[in-house]
């Protein structure tokens, strides 16, 4: 029985995974098909970039709502929720055809797309111990680079045989068949039948809080710790939203290759990517097993990511398609190792309860940052028409942040520690 479960806690981790591809899938059309759907309708890079911004300020404000939304009504009920509304949003695109319409329907999906990764965070703090959280956090992360990997091949296919408006129709319409299986399968260990107290045990066997009871705004806030992680992630993760959304126009602007063209290059990129989540996850976690701290093993892996990504500095002045997209690619790898730690030091500080809020309150901070960078990122190209002052920014970003959770965070343990 216990195998059975063990099982289980994997079978989830792999609807967890699926969510997160499809989460992906539907956010990067619009960066996959910007070049040429800008041509067809007029768009400027500015007036793009505040399309992109819309989809931020709404990612940001759901990120707000959703962590606290998701520790009172649960995984089951919020995620559900959640992917309806980005799937019919998703959708709406096909029916855009201005700036402002496209920002509309671009809002509505970042305030489904908002809940993904709170839920997903909570799941694995539901189903899994500490020492199994990275890796479990990796793995269901990678499902953002299998998106992007995913979306130029479905993207083109679709839009080369029916048109733009269908690729944003069927890649939408995905959602809604997840949801049903999420329907069938999913419940916390609580409410799992056969979950034997074995089980149960070895799921809680690091859990160091007495007391799990939810916390509120006025108690999560005070915290040096949730500001050092909110910050963090102001400072690096609209590194990622560019590479998503301006990535694929900056490979056809410096090297005019076309859609079908630029589908390997991406394939690639978040390939690599996919890969460097895992593997950062499973390098934290290795380093736990081997008898090092939490706070080493997750410090010494974030410390590596920022290391990984300074060549992309690089990329703008470098004439070689298959150069450029390798630093791209480490980059990318470094951001998503990155992105699973970050979520998992939540789970090592905060109570389960209080998980989902924080990844909320924090990514919250992130699409902050993301809708600035958005709309700024824009201008820059407008003005200098060059990406080496953005990509310079980018470049330096993940150091700044490992050092404000250095400093900020002396070391990663429980705030109950700090209360006793």
């Amino acid at each position: 029985m216990d195998k059975i479960i063990g099982n289980y806690r994997w079978r989830i981790l792999v609807l967890i995974f699926f969510a997160t591809t499809i989460n992906y899938i539907d956010r990067q059309v619009i960066g996959m098909l910007k070049p040429y759907i800008a041509e067809e309708l007029g768009w400027t890079e500015s007036g793009y970039g505040y399309i992109v911004t819309a989809f931020q300020v709404a990612y940001a404000i759901g990120l707000l709502l959703a962590g606290r939304i998701l520790d009172k009504i649960g995984t089951k009920t919020g995620y559900t929720i959640a992917i309806l509304v980005w799937s019919f949003a998703g959708m709406a695109h096909a029916a855009a055809r201005s700036v402002f319409s496209f920002g509309i329907a671009r809002f509505f999906l970042g305030l489904g797309e908002s809940a993904n990764f709170p839920a997903a965070v909570k799941s694995v703090a539901e189903w899994f111990p500490k020492k199994e959280r990275a890796l479990a956090t990796g793995l269901f992360n990678s499902g953002s680079s299998i998106g992007a990997i995913t979306a130029p091949i479905i993207v083109t296919s679709i839009t080369m045989v029916y048109g733009w408006q269908w690729a944003f129709l069927i890649t939408g319409a995905s959602g809604f068949v997840w949801v049903i299986f999420w329907r069938v399968f999913y419940k916390i260990p609580q409410n799992h039948i056969k979950l034997s107290k074995t089980e149960y045990l070895y799921i809680h066997s690091d859990q160091e809080y007495v007391n799990d009871k939810p916390m509120l705004w006025r108690d999560i806030i005070r915290y040096k710790q949730t500001l050092a992680i909110c910050l963090t992630r102001f400072v690096t993760d609209w590194v990622w939203w560019f590479f998503l959304f301006w990535g694929p126009a900056f490979l056809n602007k410096t090297f005019g290759i076309n859609l079908k063209e630029i589908v390997l290059p991406l394939i690639i990129i978040y390939s690599v990517a996919g890969v460097g989540g895992i593997a950062m996850g499973w390098l934290s976690s290795f380093f736990i097993k081997s008898g090092k701290s939490i706070d080493y093993s997750r410090k010494t892996s974030i410390l590596i990511c920022a290391i990984i990504v300074l060549p992309i500095i690089a990329a703008p002045k470098i004439d070689n398609l298959w150069i450029v997209t390798g630093l791209i690619s480490l980059a990318a790898a470094a951001h998503q190792g990155w992105a699973s730690n970050i979520f998992t030091v939540v789970s090592d500080i905060f109570p389960k309860k209080a998980v989902a809020t924080v990844v909320g309150l924090s990514g919250f901070a992130g699409a902050i940052g993301g809708a600035l960078a958005a709309s700024l990122v824009g201008l820059v190209l407008e003005v200098t028409d060059s990406y080496f002052l953005i990509l310079s920014v980018a470049g330096f970003s993940y150091l700044i942040a490992w050092m404000i959770l250095k400093f900020m965070i002396p070391k990663i343990e429980p705030i109950e520690r700090e209360m006793e």
